[in-house]
């Protein structure tokens, strides 16, 4: 979605101190019975000395998601998900002394019995993780692998977005700027960043450089991390130039093939908002306006392309319908929830997860009743879905936050501690998946409700 914060890019600290990062391996046949404790205390020796932390190097166990079929599984076993957003994880943690609020909004989330948040793997531009094309910036890079290390160590998995198509930190029109201030000859419009032959070299060398980075608390390559869920190539795309969708599909072909190449473990959805294209001209009514098909965006042909593990769809009835009656946002919801569950059952054999939703503040008459009420369609929808083991994968709230971080908020923000029926909705639909999956770790906040 279109983060409600004008654009504006948060200060980075130009340097921050450098932290090594060390694995303790044990070792296995040095002759001696007695080799590998002694080696395990000459490192346990060393890490006190250099003041490393034990959190970051004794990682809990955990696998990778995979799909079977129209479902997420876990060690083949299905796996539902309630989830959130926090896009600001990243871009808050570059100031090491800031990220309290990157540990508290993940113990919150594991309180709530959220198992997958989505967040910015990206920042494109001079003071993000980016600084122009092909260059990166270690102290920033250090920040997301901070949230990844610190994810996993609360059992939460996080699905990494790596582009925007919107302005917000950078998007695909600061790849354009950069092809062009290289001279290259590139038009006007930012949808050069799915055409563009420079362009899309730029943005597979940073597919490459984010999917080989190893982890400098862990050391482990992100492309090996299970703690990720899965990768998104790009939040919201749309192609205006061309309401084919042909440029877009030609682009998700290219790069959901070189994310395979890179990573044969991880799973790929494109960050479709969930609009109905041309392809599909009989499913255009359950659009939010005859506007969204001119999007060069087609949610049918989209994800049914072969490399896409999964569907996403997004959900915004106070932004895309502000003129409507809460009763007619809310029956729009369920019908938008309900066909698209249906297309990933029938149509598309795969799982559909809804990876953002939310109620404006700016709505008229807004109450938090409202967002309650709209997260209660959205949730009953999925969990019908669920336990007719059908392909309603879960949904993700946009978005959450914690005290202290309010240059990050926008209308959709939320603190669900701070509002006690939202809380207790969460938790309800968390417990509620939890027990109908039969992926089942250890999760005190469920086995007690």
């Amino acid at each position: 979605m279109d983060i409600k914060n004008n654009g504006r890019k948060p200060g980075y600290p130009n340097h921050l101190p450098a932290r090594k990062a060390w694995r303790v391996k044990m070792w296995g046949g040095l002759g001696s019975q007695g080799a590998a404790p002694i080696l395990i205390g000459v490192a346990l020796i060393f890490l006190v000395i250099t003041n490393l932390n034990w959190e970051f190097i004794l990682q809990p166990r955990m696998s990778f998601v995979q799909r079977n079929g129209t479902h997420f599984v876990v060690d083949r076993k299905t796996f539902y998900v309630n989830g959130w957003n926090s896009y600001w994880l990243m871009a808050h943690g570059v100031d090491f002394t800031a990220r309290s609020a990157v540990k508290s909004v993940f113990k919150h989330g594991t309180a709530m019995g959220l198992s997958v948040c989505r967040t910015w793997a990206f920042y494109d531009g001079e003071d993000g993780l980016q600084t122009k094309a092909g260059f990166y910036s270690e102290d920033v890079f250090r920040s997301l692998d901070y949230a990844i290390v610190e994810a996993r160590r609360h059992g939460v998995r996080l699905l990494l977005s790596l582009v925007n198509n919107l302005p917000a930190y950078g998007g695909k029109g600061q790849y354009v700027e950069w092809a062009r201030n290289a001279g290259v000859d590139i038009g006007s419009s930012n949808d050069s960043f799915f055409s563009d032959s420079t362009v899309r070299q730029y943005f597979k060398h940073y597919l490459k450089t984010i999917i080989t980075r190893v982890n400098s608390f862990s050391g482990v390559a992100y492309r090996d991390e299970p703690a990720i869920f899965a990768w998104e190539l790009i939040n919201e795309p749309r192609c205006q130039s061309d309401s084919s969708g042909d440029t877009l599909e030609a682009w998700i072909e290219e790069m959901a093939a070189y994310v395979k190449l890179l990573d044969k473990n991880h799973l790929i959805t494109v960050g479709l908002e969930g609009f109905y294209g041309l392809s599909t001209p009989g499913k255009l009514v359950e659009n939010p306006g005859d506007w969204a098909k001119d999007l060069g965006s087609d949610f049918i042909r989209h994800s049914k392309t072969g490399l896409i593990d999964f569907a996403s769809v997004h959900v915004y009835p106070d932004m895309w319908l502000p003129n409507l009656s809460n009763v007619d946002k809310k029956n729009f919801t369920s019908r938008w929830l309900a066909s698209h569950i249906e297309d990933a059952e029938v149509v598309l054999r795969k799982p559909v997860l809804f990876t953002e939703f939310g109620v404006s503040e700016k709505a008229q008459k807004f109450n938090a009743k409202q967002r309650v009420e709209i997260t209660e369609i959205l949730y009953e929808k999925i969990y019908e879905a669920a336990k007719a083991r059908g392909a309603g994968a879960g949904a993700l709230l946009w978005q959450v936050s914690v005290e202290g971080v309010d240059r990050f908020h926008d209308e959709f923000t939320t603190i669900p501690w701070q509002e006690p029926q939202l809380y207790k909705t969460i938790l309800q639909q968390s417990c509620r998946l939890y027990n109908i999956s039969d992926y089942k770790p250890i999760h005190p906040i469920c086995t007690i409700h």
